[in-house]
């Protein structure tokens, strides 16, 4: 992994480049690059500059308004980071989408282990609509990575910079391990919707919702009750065959307005009769709590080996915008895993909950490469 904040455009990427070519062992299977708005009008150059050094077999990347990389979070001013990664055994393949259609992914060949690294432009292209495609052509295959956040736009495929659309990395033949953080703690019972159309919720266990909201969170300890002062979301059961639900089965979704006259309330996501939901509660403690613990199931899952390399996608909310403590979620990734890593902040995220990808928001997801 290679960062930079040189001014200057090309020599950025140059020396970005280099310091992940310098810690590769093998030829360049796979690098992702995330370039920050005041290189992206030298766009073609600064990808030509990367690689370089690299050669890489393919190439993904985009623009951002901050990047993150070695720990580190420089959230303003002019910065690079490059990943790179050697994946013996593994194939990737580079795709560009102009809409939703999953045509050029599903023109590709099936394996038994893949996964998919997206990066959409959030103005030209509908990745909600195009991970329900990739869900209908795909199913089981996590999709992780995020909206780009920077004007002008800019992705990075190969050889070429595409400025609307999407571009993906399949990555197929090894194992991925998506990891989500939504960064919020449920609180309260869970609750059955009793009656909804659409994306309106009317009744929450028999009552307006509203009402019933309220009730919940009179119900809640002082601590809990402050938090909801501040804001209230609502975890969507995705997984309703688990016998239990903990923090990270649920679709967290902000609640987006209210209905004081008929008790319904409005959530950014479709709901039917018969989910199950709770209320979930988000300030920066939670989020710190909610990313160590999701952090600590991924070094449980990825055993003695550890980690060989990470991709980091957190919201333009958090950093400094959520935390009193500089480099917040690069440094719980650095410290958890201990492996080259890079990332941006989004303007969306993506990442799987309850066995499908979502688009999020104030979340951090992840794609690790185990070691082994």
């Amino acid at each position: 992994m290679g960062l930079s904040d040189a001014p200057a455009s090309r020599a950025a990427a140059a020396e970005a480049a280099e310091r992940a070519a310098a810690g590769l062992d093998g030829r360049c299977d796979l690098a992702v690059a995330f370039a920050s708005a005041p290189h992206l009008g030298a766009a073609d150059d600064v990808l030509a500059e990367i690689r370089g050094p690299l050669e890489p077999a393919a190439l993904i990347g985009c623009g951002a308004a901050g990047i993150l990389g070695a720990g580190r979070e420089l959230e303003t001013g002019p910065a690079i980071a490059v990943w790179a990664a050697s994946l013996p055994g593994g194939r990737v393949e580079t795709i560009h989408f102009e809409g939703a259609d999953p045509a050029p992914l599903t023109a590709l060949e099936r394996s038994a282990d893949e996964a998919l690294i997206l990066l959409a432009d959030p103005f030209t292209h509908p990745a909600d609509e195009l991970l329900r495609e990739i869900e209908r052509a795909r199913p089981g295959a996590p999709v992780v990575g995020g909206l780009a956040s920077a004007s002008p736009g800019a992705l990075f495929r190969d050889d070429a910079v595409h400025r609307s659309g999407a571009v993906a990395a399949l990555i197929s033949g090894i194992q991925v391990l998506p990891c989500v953080s939504q960064g919020a703690e449920p609180v309260g019972p869970e609750m059955a919707v009793t009656a909804a159309r659409g994306n309106v919720v009317a009744e929450l266990a028999g009552k307006p919702a509203i009402e019933r909201l309220g009730e919940v969170i009179a119900g809640l300890p002082d601590a809990e009750r402050d938090q909801a002062a501040h804001g209230v979301l609502l975890g969507i059961v995705i997984d309703e065959n688990r016998p239990e639900h903990v923090r990270g089965d649920f679709l967290v979704r902000p609640i987006a307005a209210a209905d004081r006259n008929s008790g319904a309330i409005v959530l950014g996501e479709k709901m039917r009769v018969g989910q199950t939901v709770r209320l979930h509660v988000r300030d920066a403690a939670s989020a710190d709590a909610d990313l160590r613990e999701a952090l600590r199931d991924q070094v449980y899952a990825l055993g003695a080996d550890g980690a060989a390399g990470a991709l980091l996608f957190t919201c333009n909310g958090r950093g400094s915008n959520m935390f009193d403590v500089p480099d917040h979620d690069a440094a719980a990734l650095q410290d958890a895993l201990g492996a080259p890593a890079a990332g941006f902040f989004c303007a969306g995220e993506i990442g799987p909950v309850g066995g499908r990808s979502f688009l999020h928001g104030f979340t951090a997801t992840m794609a690790v490469i185990p070691a082994s």
